[in-house]
């Protein structure tokens, strides 16, 4: 349920950003990838267990990954939240792989940044396969 919770938190940072030019959501995004390295393998270390409910910055980070360059419209937010949220709770090849063996913040971020880029492809293939249909 934090992920779930985390991911709803990102929501509104996102309708923030999702107006600005491309270059820098997407300079934005990488920002806070890196940053998120850092924080989140600083709060793991603190709270002594890797990958703790209470950290959802990774979330956070794997929405806005999922929402680059998405189409404007609420329904379209709806999709990438549930989008994301299956590939981050499933975990499919290689996210599962990645969350076992990779530690630290690194592992944090990474797995959501795949199921963000997971999340990203099928609501892009989406909109351009709804937008065919039109």
């Amino acid at each position: 349920m934090p992920g779930t919770m985390g991911t709803v938190a990102a929501i509104a940072p996102y309708l923030a950003l999702q107006s600005l030019p491309l270059w820098f959501y997407l300079s934005f995004v990488l920002a806070a990838a890196l940053v998120g390295i850092v924080i989140c393998g600083a709060t793991a270390d603190a709270l002594g267990v890797h990958d703790h409910g209470a950290i959802v910055w990774d979330e956070f980070v794997g929405f806005w990954v999922t929402m680059i360059a998405a189409p404007a419209g609420w329904q379209w937010v709806v999709a990438g939240f549930l989008l994301f949220r299956f590939f981050d709770i499933v975990k499919p090849w290689p996210i599962r792989w990645l969350d076992e063996h990779v530690g630290g913040g690194v592992g944090i971020m990474l797995d959501d940044l795949i199921a963000g880029i997971m999340a990203f492809v099928c609501l892009q293939c989406t909109h351009y396969a709804l937008s065919r249909l039109v």
